[in-house]
């Protein structure tokens, strides 16, 4: 009884630090095995937690020296993305705020008729676990807002 107390009391402690082994989890007692904590690795537990990762396709035409097709992952940050520790900090921010950063401008918005220039770009991948496929161009004011808020995963323009 005492035995099987302690390795209670060590299983459910080391739960809580998220270390604990299934083979320990399958002997934990009377009560079953103790489930992991919420959010620990490989559980995908919701949005920033869990295995899954961000993997971005980012293409970009007639920017100037952006030109490119480029790899960006966060969690765990990596890929041949010019700014992949800046791309994946802005993408992050932008989730904590509770903004879709590939959101398509409304259809019924009123945008300042305005040039940005001919730069376009393409963003596919998964990201938060879920599916994008998104274009950016800079055609008019809320398109350009649009572009100007994904940089540095998109670039500067001087426009």
């Amino acid at each position: 009884m005492l035995r099987r107390t302690a390795l209670a009391l060590a299983t459910s402690a080391a739960a809580l630090l998220g270390a604990v082994p299934l083979a320990a989890q399958a002997h934990a007692g009377p009560g079953g095995p103790v489930p992991p904590p919420i959010g620990a690795p490989g559980l995908g537990a919701g949005p920033g937690l869990g295995a899954e990762q961000d993997r971005l396709t980012v293409t970009v035409r007639d920017a100037g020296a952006g030109d490119g097709r480029f790899v960006l992952r966060c969690r765990p940050t990596g890929g041949d993305h010019p700014d992949v520790a800046g791309a994946c900090g802005r993408l992050a921010e932008l989730a904590a705020e509770g903004e879709d950063p590939f959101a398509p401008v409304p259809p019924d918005a009123m945008c300042t008729m305005q040039h940005g220039g001919p730069a376009t770009a393409r963003v596919e991948g998964t990201w938060r676990g879920r599916a994008v496929d998104a274009s950016f161009s800079r055609t008019d004011g809320c398109r350009i807002a649009r572009w100007n808020r994904l940089v540095p995963v998109l670039p500067a323009t001087g426009s």
